[in-house]
Protein backbone atom coordinates (compact mmCIF):
# COMPACT_ATOMS: atom_id res chain seq x y z
CA UNK A 1 0.00 0.00 0.00
CA UNK A 2 1.32 3.45 -1.18
CA UNK A 3 2.23 5.65 2.02
CA UNK A 4 -0.08 8.65 2.38
CA UNK A 5 1.47 9.97 5.34
CA UNK A 6 4.16 11.98 4.05
CA UNK A 7 4.79 15.07 3.58
CA UNK A 8 2.98 17.27 0.84
CA UNK A 9 5.24 18.01 -2.14
CA UNK A 10 4.57 21.54 -3.35
CA UNK A 11 4.36 22.18 -7.02
CA UNK A 12 5.72 25.16 -9.18
CA UNK A 13 5.02 25.50 -12.74
CA UNK A 14 7.79 26.76 -15.73
CA UNK A 15 6.41 28.29 -18.65
CA UNK A 16 9.11 27.94 -20.83
CA UNK A 17 10.32 26.93 -24.55
CA UNK A 18 11.92 23.76 -24.73
CA UNK A 19 16.00 22.65 -25.30
CA UNK A 20 16.79 19.82 -27.52
CA UNK A 21 20.19 19.76 -25.47
CA UNK A 22 18.36 19.21 -22.57
CA UNK A 23 20.30 21.69 -20.13
CA UNK A 24 17.70 24.97 -20.38
CA UNK A 25 14.24 25.73 -20.68
CA UNK A 26 12.15 23.65 -19.35
CA UNK A 27 14.16 20.82 -18.91
CA UNK A 28 16.61 22.64 -16.48
CA UNK A 29 13.59 23.34 -14.87
CA UNK A 30 11.79 20.45 -14.38
CA UNK A 31 15.44 18.99 -13.07
CA UNK A 32 15.98 21.97 -10.94
CA UNK A 33 12.06 21.43 -9.52
CA UNK A 34 13.18 17.79 -8.75
CA UNK A 35 16.62 18.34 -7.07
CA UNK A 36 14.94 20.41 -4.92
CA UNK A 37 11.98 18.47 -3.91
CA UNK A 38 9.38 20.03 -5.72
CA UNK A 39 7.00 18.95 -8.48
CA UNK A 40 6.94 20.51 -11.39
CA UNK A 41 4.35 21.29 -13.88
CA UNK A 42 5.26 22.91 -17.37
CA UNK A 43 3.24 24.92 -20.03
CA UNK A 44 5.55 25.11 -23.36
CA UNK A 45 6.02 28.45 -25.06
CA UNK A 46 8.02 27.08 -27.82
CA UNK A 47 10.15 24.15 -29.03
CA UNK A 48 13.71 24.92 -30.19
CA UNK A 49 16.37 23.26 -32.16
CA UNK A 50 19.46 23.80 -30.12
CA UNK A 51 22.74 22.30 -28.25
CA UNK A 52 24.74 24.20 -25.81
CA UNK A 53 26.45 25.84 -28.96
CA UNK A 54 24.00 27.10 -31.13
CA UNK A 55 20.32 27.63 -31.97
CA UNK A 56 19.19 26.83 -35.57
CA UNK A 57 15.18 27.25 -35.23
CA UNK A 58 12.47 28.17 -32.95
CA UNK A 59 8.85 27.20 -33.54
CA UNK A 60 6.41 29.36 -31.18
CA UNK A 61 3.47 27.28 -30.33
CA UNK A 62 -0.17 29.02 -30.12
CA UNK A 63 -0.84 31.67 -27.73
CA UNK A 64 -4.36 30.09 -27.15
CA UNK A 65 -2.41 26.28 -26.67
CA UNK A 66 -0.35 28.21 -23.98
CA UNK A 67 -3.47 29.55 -22.43
CA UNK A 68 -4.83 26.16 -22.52
CA UNK A 69 -1.39 24.39 -21.01
CA UNK A 70 -1.56 27.38 -18.04
CA UNK A 71 -5.44 26.58 -17.44
CA UNK A 72 -5.22 23.01 -17.01
CA UNK A 73 -2.03 23.31 -14.51
CA UNK A 74 -3.53 26.25 -12.42
CA UNK A 75 -7.11 24.73 -12.74
CA UNK A 76 -5.64 21.30 -10.72
CA UNK A 77 -2.63 21.65 -8.80
CA UNK A 78 -2.26 23.95 -6.02
CA UNK A 79 1.07 26.07 -7.05
CA UNK A 80 2.99 27.55 -5.19
CA UNK A 81 5.07 29.43 -7.38
CA UNK A 82 5.58 29.96 -11.12
CA UNK A 83 8.84 30.78 -13.26
CA UNK A 84 9.04 32.03 -16.60
CA UNK A 85 11.60 31.60 -19.23
CA UNK A 86 11.59 32.12 -23.48
CA UNK A 87 8.80 33.48 -23.84
CA UNK A 88 9.46 34.58 -27.87
CA UNK A 89 6.78 36.72 -29.16
CA UNK A 90 4.50 39.34 -28.06
CA UNK A 91 1.27 37.06 -28.34
CA UNK A 92 2.48 34.45 -26.38
CA UNK A 93 3.60 36.84 -23.41
CA UNK A 94 -0.03 38.03 -23.92
CA UNK A 95 -1.52 34.89 -23.19
CA UNK A 96 0.56 34.75 -20.43
CA UNK A 97 -0.31 37.66 -18.61
CA UNK A 98 -3.93 36.79 -19.66
CA UNK A 99 -4.03 34.11 -17.38
CA UNK A 100 -1.67 34.84 -14.73
CA UNK A 101 -3.79 38.17 -14.12
CA UNK A 102 -6.30 36.23 -12.64
CA UNK A 103 -3.78 34.18 -10.42
CA UNK A 104 -1.94 37.13 -8.58
CA UNK A 105 -1.19 35.71 -5.18
CA UNK A 106 1.39 33.36 -7.03
CA UNK A 107 4.91 34.59 -6.57
CA UNK A 108 6.18 34.78 -10.10
CA UNK A 109 10.04 34.54 -11.07
CA UNK A 110 10.75 36.29 -14.38
CA UNK A 111 13.77 35.61 -16.30
CA UNK A 112 13.77 37.66 -19.45
CA UNK A 113 15.00 35.25 -21.73
CA UNK A 114 16.46 38.00 -24.73
CA UNK A 115 19.21 36.58 -26.37
CA UNK A 116 21.35 32.79 -26.06
CA UNK A 117 25.05 33.14 -24.81
CA UNK A 118 25.34 31.71 -28.41
CA UNK A 119 24.10 35.31 -29.55
CA UNK A 120 20.84 33.57 -30.89
CA UNK A 121 17.78 35.82 -30.45
CA UNK A 122 15.18 34.10 -28.11
CA UNK A 123 12.67 37.35 -28.15
CA UNK A 124 12.02 38.93 -30.67
CA UNK A 125 12.53 42.64 -30.75
CA UNK A 126 8.79 43.98 -30.81
CA UNK A 127 7.75 42.15 -28.00
CA UNK A 128 10.54 43.27 -25.20
CA UNK A 129 7.88 46.47 -24.74
CA UNK A 130 4.88 44.14 -24.33
CA UNK A 131 7.60 41.86 -22.00
CA UNK A 132 8.26 45.43 -19.66
CA UNK A 133 4.91 46.70 -19.66
CA UNK A 134 2.39 44.15 -19.23
CA UNK A 135 4.46 40.76 -17.49
CA UNK A 136 6.96 43.02 -15.05
CA UNK A 137 4.09 44.14 -13.28
CA UNK A 138 3.06 40.67 -12.42
CA UNK A 139 6.38 39.71 -11.36
CA UNK A 140 8.13 38.86 -7.85
CA UNK A 141 10.95 38.94 -9.01
CA UNK A 142 13.16 39.67 -12.24
CA UNK A 143 16.48 38.04 -13.07
CA UNK A 144 18.13 39.53 -16.19
CA UNK A 145 21.76 38.96 -17.02
CA UNK A 146 23.96 41.75 -18.21
CA UNK A 147 23.14 41.37 -21.77
CA UNK A 148 19.45 41.88 -20.82
CA UNK A 149 19.84 44.83 -18.90
CA UNK A 150 21.92 46.57 -21.94
CA UNK A 151 18.88 45.69 -23.43
CA UNK A 152 16.51 47.42 -21.07
CA UNK A 153 18.49 50.71 -19.79
CA UNK A 154 20.73 50.68 -23.25
CA UNK A 155 23.91 50.52 -21.47
CA UNK A 156 26.13 47.30 -21.07
CA UNK A 157 26.93 47.32 -17.27
CA UNK A 158 30.78 47.01 -16.76
CA UNK A 159 31.95 46.73 -13.36
CA UNK A 160 30.13 46.22 -10.17
CA UNK A 161 29.09 50.17 -9.22
CA UNK A 162 27.72 49.55 -13.11
CA UNK A 163 25.45 46.66 -11.75
CA UNK A 164 24.22 48.04 -8.52
CA UNK A 165 23.29 50.77 -10.14
CA UNK A 166 21.63 48.92 -12.95
CA UNK A 167 19.31 47.02 -10.59
CA UNK A 168 18.31 50.05 -8.40
CA UNK A 169 17.13 51.81 -11.86
CA UNK A 170 15.52 48.81 -13.04
CA UNK A 171 13.55 48.15 -9.75
CA UNK A 172 12.36 51.89 -9.44
CA UNK A 173 11.52 52.18 -12.80
CA UNK A 174 9.12 48.58 -13.40
CA UNK A 175 8.18 48.64 -9.62
CA UNK A 176 9.41 45.31 -8.23
CA UNK A 177 12.37 43.26 -7.19
CA UNK A 178 15.26 42.56 -9.69
CA UNK A 179 18.34 40.17 -9.25
CA UNK A 180 20.51 41.55 -11.88
CA UNK A 181 22.95 38.79 -12.64
CA UNK A 182 27.05 39.61 -12.99
CA UNK A 183 28.31 36.05 -14.61
CA UNK A 184 28.90 38.21 -17.82
CA UNK A 185 32.37 40.26 -15.68
CA UNK A 186 35.48 39.01 -16.07
CA UNK A 187 36.72 37.68 -12.45
CA UNK A 188 36.93 35.05 -10.20
CA UNK A 189 34.24 36.41 -8.04
CA UNK A 190 30.66 36.13 -9.20
CA UNK A 191 28.25 39.05 -7.67
CA UNK A 192 24.60 39.63 -8.50
CA UNK A 193 22.79 42.45 -7.01
CA UNK A 194 19.36 42.30 -5.83
CA UNK A 195 17.35 45.37 -5.67
CA UNK A 196 14.07 46.47 -4.28
CA UNK A 197 11.86 49.40 -5.17
CA UNK A 198 12.61 52.49 -3.12
CA UNK A 199 15.03 50.42 -1.07
CA UNK A 200 18.64 49.47 -0.16
CA UNK A 201 20.49 46.45 -1.99
CA UNK A 202 22.07 43.53 -1.53
CA UNK A 203 24.72 41.37 -2.85
CA UNK A 204 25.20 37.18 -3.79
CA UNK A 205 28.25 36.13 -4.20
CA UNK A 206 29.75 32.86 -5.43
CA UNK A 207 32.63 32.05 -7.06
CA UNK A 208 33.32 31.24 -10.79
CA UNK A 209 34.13 27.55 -11.42
CA UNK A 210 36.07 26.97 -14.57
CA UNK A 211 36.43 24.65 -17.27
CA UNK A 212 32.00 23.79 -16.87
CA UNK A 213 29.85 24.85 -19.44
CA UNK A 214 27.40 27.16 -17.98
CA UNK A 215 24.46 26.72 -20.48
CA UNK A 216 21.42 26.82 -18.71
CA UNK A 217 22.79 28.26 -15.51
CA UNK A 218 20.03 31.21 -16.07
CA UNK A 219 17.45 29.05 -15.96
CA UNK A 220 18.47 26.97 -13.07
CA UNK A 221 18.67 29.74 -10.90
CA UNK A 222 15.45 31.01 -11.74
CA UNK A 223 13.93 27.92 -11.57
CA UNK A 224 15.49 27.46 -8.03
CA UNK A 225 14.50 30.26 -6.89
CA UNK A 226 10.88 29.42 -7.95
CA UNK A 227 11.19 26.44 -6.21
CA UNK A 228 12.10 27.49 -2.62
CA UNK A 229 9.81 29.62 -2.85
CA UNK A 230 7.18 27.05 -3.78
CA UNK A 231 8.84 25.44 -0.42
CA UNK A 232 8.10 28.65 1.83
CA UNK A 233 11.25 30.66 1.92
CA UNK A 234 10.94 34.03 1.56
CA UNK A 235 12.42 35.72 -1.12
CA UNK A 236 16.37 36.75 -0.13
CA UNK A 237 16.23 33.19 1.26
CA UNK A 238 15.11 31.71 -1.66
CA UNK A 239 17.78 33.27 -3.51
CA UNK A 240 20.44 32.28 -0.66
CA UNK A 241 19.74 28.56 -1.36
CA UNK A 242 19.03 29.13 -5.21
CA UNK A 243 22.85 30.50 -5.39
CA UNK A 244 23.88 27.82 -3.61
CA UNK A 245 22.20 24.70 -5.55
CA UNK A 246 23.63 26.22 -8.48
CA UNK A 247 27.47 26.48 -7.47
CA UNK A 248 26.43 22.68 -6.58
CA UNK A 249 25.58 22.10 -10.06
CA UNK A 250 29.01 23.65 -10.54
CA UNK A 251 30.82 21.78 -8.57
CA UNK A 252 30.20 18.22 -8.97
CA UNK A 253 29.64 18.40 -13.38
CA UNK A 254 27.81 16.18 -15.50
CA UNK A 255 31.26 14.68 -18.03
CA UNK A 256 29.95 14.30 -21.12
CA UNK A 257 31.87 13.33 -24.33
CA UNK A 258 31.99 17.25 -25.20
CA UNK A 259 33.01 18.20 -21.72
CA UNK A 260 31.68 19.23 -18.44
CA UNK A 261 28.23 20.23 -18.29
CA UNK A 262 26.19 21.32 -14.66
CA UNK A 263 24.91 18.50 -12.59
CA UNK A 264 21.35 18.87 -11.93
CA UNK A 265 21.03 15.78 -9.76
CA UNK A 266 21.60 14.99 -6.14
Amino acid sequence: MADLSSKETPVALSIAGSDSGGGAGIQADLLTFRALGVYGTTAITCTTAQNPDSVISVCPLSPDHVKDQIRQVLDYFDVRAIKTGMLFNAEIIRAVVDSLSASSKIPVIVDPVMVSTSGSVLLQPEAIEILTKELFPLATLVTPNLDEVKVLIKRHPKDLQSIVNAARSLATRFQTAFLVKGGHLPGNQLTDVLAFPESDFRTFNTQRISGVNSHGSGCSLASAIAAEIARGNQLEEAIEKAHRFLQDTFLRPVILKKGAFLNHFR
